[in-house]
């Protein structure tokens, strides 16, 4: 019997959820419901069922440390992490996870987004379960959602007799999604899906040939990399962004759906984190240091400081280190808007958050001005950065908290709390992180550029070399 081969699909920026979700910290890495982020439910989800084997991730590749990371810190250990340098959207992922596991007796490949809520696990099990003969039998299975209201912001899948899926429906206007719950006849697509690896090529050759050509490039010009694995990067980015539904779906007589029934959710706009999460008796959702007074039906998320309401509805209201986003519930599909004005901007607080985080730790801005910046620095136990020179910046660090080994031109030396050292423009140096506890010290660059892209490596235990 062929096992079971999760394919977790982490590549999505989620745009809607700014200001929390930003292009190298997405939503699937934040904690917005429950215990652990959305990519940590995701693979926490899988403990349980029977013959599964570890699963393969496929994430962009700015995102690799982080996923890497938060997937260890579930105790589950991932069979091969996949790096795509630009993301080509769900077929194409999915298609690099099955010529990676072809050879595996033909697995049983069961693809999930990394950023969707399933509150009942049994219900998902049980679905999952009810779909592995379909699966088996050459079908591609996919789970419909039953609808609980007329949504207009899923795509829907009318059911035939019995598991077969008469068609693929677009997002509804607002009378024909009321149309289609009354029938009874129609779920929302919820993106999930089970088949084998064969029959997932088989019709990819069939439906977009092109996208599985330029797949099995990208493959065999790739290498492995520890954990990772980096496909060839010019071969990938020929291939077009297609969904699996789109490529495929939609197109073969093969398709097959499963009812599942699970509290899922997509947490697609903050909207939706108000509907699906725990509301106080005025319908109020509050996470952080909030303070509201007479105000109903609203979401309030403080991550840095007191935010305080009065007399308000129906509203969002979002606040991080260096945004603070507020609108109608009724607008949350809208915050693309912002982001894409950012964008036009040339700002960068669509990209990362004022922390900014790195396989070795995070480094955070405190202040900065006309040739200088001041930043925070956390470097975990037994990291290291990389061995590096900057042309245009020197640095001083002060250590407030563990030891730090610090290398400086051919000077190797320690330093504890309230110690400090130099670095000057042009020499080489690392800091590395030799103790048990944090690291934490505060850097102050002056020169003349303070980009991060003034770095010169010459040795990383990560190996990055950008």
């Amino acid at each position: 019997m062929s096992l079971l081969h999760p394919v977790i699909l982490s590549g999505g920026s989620g745009t809607r959820l700014w200001p929390l979700s930003r292009e190298h910290y997405p939503k699937q890495l934040l904690r917005l419901l429950g215990d652990g982020t959305l990519l940590q439910q995701t693979v926490t989800r899988l403990h349980g069922l029977p013959e599964v084997a570890p699963p393969v991730l496929v994430c962009n590749e700015e995102h690799r440390f982080l996923v890497g990371e938060q997937v260890r810190e579930t105790g589950t250990a991932a069979a091969t992490i996949i790096l795509e340098p630009e993301g080509r959207n769900t077929c194409p992922a999915a298609t690099l996870a099955a010529l990676l596991l072809r050879e595996q007796r033909d697995p049983l490949l069961l693809i999930m987004p990394a950023d969707h809520v399933i509150r009942d696990v049994g219900a998902f099990h049980r679905a999952v379960t009810a779909a592995l003969p379909l699966a088996r039998e050459g079908s591609l299975v996919t789970f419909g959602i039953l609808p609980k209201a007329p949504s207009t912001g899923y795509g829907y899948i009318r059911r035939g007799q019995g598991n077969a899926v008469a068609e693929f429906v677009e997002k509804p206007d607002a009378a024909t999604a009321q149309r289609y719950l009354d029938s009874g006849d129609y779920l929302w697509n919820s993106g999930m899906f089970l088949m084998r690896a064969s029959v997932w090529l088989e019709e990819l050759e069939r439906h977009a040939p092109d996208i599985l050509e330029h797949c099995r490039a990208a493959c065999a010009g790739g290498r492995r990399d520890g954990e990772f694995f980096r496909v060839d990067a010019q071969a990938f980015r020929r291939c077009r962004s297609d969904s699996i539904d789109y490529a495929v779906m939609e197109k073969t007589t093969r398709a097959a759906v499963v009812p599942l029934d699970a509290g899922w959710s997509d947490v697609g706009a903050w909207s939706t984190l108000w509907e699906v999460s725990p509301q106080d008796a005025a319908g109020n959702v509050a996470q952080g240091d909030v303070c509201l007074h007479g105000v109903r039906d609203t979401l309030v998320l403080a991550q840095h400081r007191l935010v305080a309401a009065v007399g308000v509805k129906d509203l969002i209201v979002i606040e991080t280190a260096d945004a603070v986003l507020v609108m109608h519930r009724d607008a949350a599909q809208d915050v693309k808007h912002v982001v894409e004005t950012l964008k036009k901007q040339k700002r960068g607080e669509h990209i990362t958050h004022r922390r900014v985080y790195r396989p070795w730790g995070w480094y955070e801005g405190v202040d900065a001005g006309d040739r200088f910046q001041v930043k925070r620095l956390m470097v975990k136990p037994g990291a290291a950065l990389s061995l590096q020179m900057h042309h245009h910046r020197a640095e001083h660090w002060v250590v407030v908290k563990g030891t730090a080994r610090v290398t400086r031109g051919d000077e190797v030396f320690m330093l504890t709390e309230n110690q400090s050292t130099f670095i000057p423009i042009g020499a080489r140096h690392r800091l590395e992180n030799p103790g048990t506890i944090p690291l934490e010290l505060v850097e102050v660059q002056s020169g003349s550029y303070l980009g991060e892209d003034d770095i010169v490596r010459f040795e990383d235990r990560y190996n990055r070399t950008t």
